[in-house]
């Protein structure tokens, strides 16, 4: 995974007024922590976080007060309506550490023939990686799978250097058969109904 440097201010100001004038000049205000040190609270670049952060567990390196510092996004605080980022939460990580972290689950291939609908239980799978070396996302292959079939955590195939974190009994996804739509029937008993009144 590639690494993504970002200019970082350290904050000094806190609280909502000062969290507005920081979005306001297109900034996010972030905190750093990890490693048992002193959380720090800097300010990022809005628009080149909002691009990092179209990558999962995207690393990213800092410079803090002339140090550099190597983070992954441990929280994202969006905007309910407009989606932009609000506040992030970034864990420090050293090169060669192992970090617990959630990736996506994809599904490919066809089902069995007939109504059978896939079902994520689960779209991500919590797993401990090298912190320079996260997995973007896994991918499964459901070909064949018939209604009732399901895929456990320990059945997805992770990438080499991955291992499973979560529970490797947890279904992932399962695959159900369609339901019948029985609504129609009951509108045209209703309707007949309606017209003997």
């Amino acid at each position: 995974m590639a690494e993504i440097k970002l200019a970082t201010e350290v904050r000094t100001e806190f609280g909502k007024g000062a969290a507005r004038r920081i979005r306001r000049a297109d900034k996010v205000p972030a905190v750093v922590y990890g490693h048992g040190a002193e959380p720090v609270h800097v300010t990022l670049p809005g628009h080149e976080v909002l691009l990092a952060l179209r990558t999962a567990n995207v690393l990213i390196g800092l410079e803090i007060d002339g140090k550099d510092a190597l983070v992954i996004p441990k929280a994202v605080q969006r905007h309910p309506l407009k989606g932009t980022i609000e506040h992030v939460d970034l864990l420090t990580v050293k090169r060669g550490e192992k970090v617990e972290v959630e990736i996506a689950v994809h599904a490919e291939g066809d089902l069995a023939p007939g109504a059978n609908l896939l079902e994520f239980v689960q779209n991500t799978l919590l797993v401990e990686a090298e912190a320079t070396h996260i997995p973007e996302s896994v991918t499964v292959s459901v070909a064949g799978l018939d209604a009732g079939d399901s895929i456990v955590a320990k059945d997805v195939p992770l990438p080499k250097g991955s291992v499973l974190a979560g529970d490797e009994d947890a279904i992932v996804i399962q695959v159900v058969a369609a339901q019948a739509e029985e609504p129609a029937a009951d509108e045209a008993e209703g309707g007949a109904e309606g017209a003997e009144a």
